[in-house]
């Protein structure tokens, strides 16, 4: 492991200095990797660990005919490399388990059944684990339970890895019943294209999740943004404005300097107008959100956020429900006006990434 100073604080971790791709592919090459769920994370951890040359097979029930059908696309085939859960589980040595929260609790009872001795059963999420009084995910006491938690979506998972930009993780030892478990958690986490992976456990890897999704990654992002449109329109200026004021300079411009360098370094490429405002109010919403994200940890904590996902993810017609309330919010007129803004971006200034069938050997390496 590699020592870093954290703003002062000393971490340990992992980096493919110290555990080169040829490594991980020495601590895997008896193992068949059963990738269980091809929906969000599946398809991108799978495809970047089969581009480096793991031995990987999926399971996925049929009848979600849209993620069955995906797999085939891209190039798992049936009987071969795709198979139902069951068979999957059966035929795996590291069985990942990448269905939904609210799903693992569905197909645990068939997982854990088909479970072998000396198998390792991995994670990207410490939810099921972590909440396993309400989950009823009890791994026995024969596999190993292991954990590598990419810092981003499934997309980004895979866009990072073909461009060689690679995406950080965090890794979690949960039950070592081979004593390999901390080699083979590292080697799938590297196989999966890790810039760098740093430990945490399961408890910690989702407490800070839940809170970083409902907070600054997502919920308060979303709720600041719509705020700030908000109040502008009201105050008559147009939707194109409001717009650009709120997102796309923050996307567009300033979120890239603060990625390159750092906020100090993003203020200091700012006019001094907007340095001197910045500053003087960062405190202000900070002091206004402080206990909003106070009430939202302990919620995590204390199983509120778990009991919430559980009961509504796990509900027949959740999807429906879903569909609407994201239907509300792609209709609204601020994010109406986004796809507008988006419109009108210089075609040069919208390239995509373009995932390329059956690259290989694309490893990625951490940014700074």
């Amino acid at each position: 492991m590699a020592v870093i100073d954290f703003g002062g604080v000393k971490e340990n971790v992992v980096t493919r200095k110290e555990f080169p791709m040829s490594k991980a592919r020495k601590v895997l090459k008896n193992e068949t990797i059963a990738i269980i769920g091809y929906g969000v994370q599946g398809p991108a951890q799978s495809l970047n660990l089969r581009d480096n040359g793991f031995n990987v097979i999926i399971g996925q029930a049929k009848k979600f005919k849209k993620d069955w059908d995906r797999a085939v696309k891209d190039g798992w085939i049936p009987g071969k490399t795709l198979f139902d859960i069951e068979e999957a589980v059966q035929r795996g040595t590291i069985i990942q388990i990448l269905v939904s929260d609210a799903a693992q609790r569905v197909i645990w009872p068939l997982v854990k059944k088909n479970l072998k001795d000396g198998d390792a059963l991995y994670f990207s999420h410490g939810f099921s684990i972590a909440y396993k009084s309400k989950t009823k995910v009890i791994p026995p006491a024969n596999v190993d339970v292991i954990m590598v938690a990419p810092k981003g979506s499934g997309t980004s998972v895979r866009r990072n890895f073909l461009t060689g930009a690679g995406i950080n993780s965090s890794y979690a030892v949960g039950q070592d019943a081979t004593g390999r478990a901390e080699e083979r958690c590292i080697a799938v986490g590297i196989g999966i294209g890790s810039g760098y992976l740093f430990p945490t456990t399961f408890e910690h890897e989702v407490f800070s999740d839940l809170t970083g999704e409902r907070g600054v990654l997502m919920g308060a992002l979303a709720g600041v943004m719509e705020a700030q449109y908000d109040e502008l329109r009201r105050r008559g200026h147009t939707p194109s404005e409001a717009f650009n004021e709120t997102v796309e300079e923050l996307t567009q411009s300033l979120i890239r300097l603060v990625d390159e360098n750092g906020m100090d370094w993003m203020y200091a490429n700012c006019s001094a107008t907007a340095q001197r405002g910045a500053l003087d109010w960062r405190p202000k919403f900070k002091k206004a959100v402080a206990p909003v994200f106070k009430e939202l940890y302990e919620r995590v904590k204390n199983g509120k956020e778990c009991a919430r996902v559980l009961s509504a993810c796990g509900k027949p017609d959740y999807q429906t429900q879903l569909g609407k309330e994201l239907d509300a919010i792609g209709n609204s007129e601020m994010w109406t006006a986004g796809k507008a803004v988006r419109a009108l971006r210089p075609k040069t200034a919208a390239k995509e990434v373009k995932i390329a069938k059956g690259t290989k050997g694309v490893t990625g390496r951490a940014r700074n």
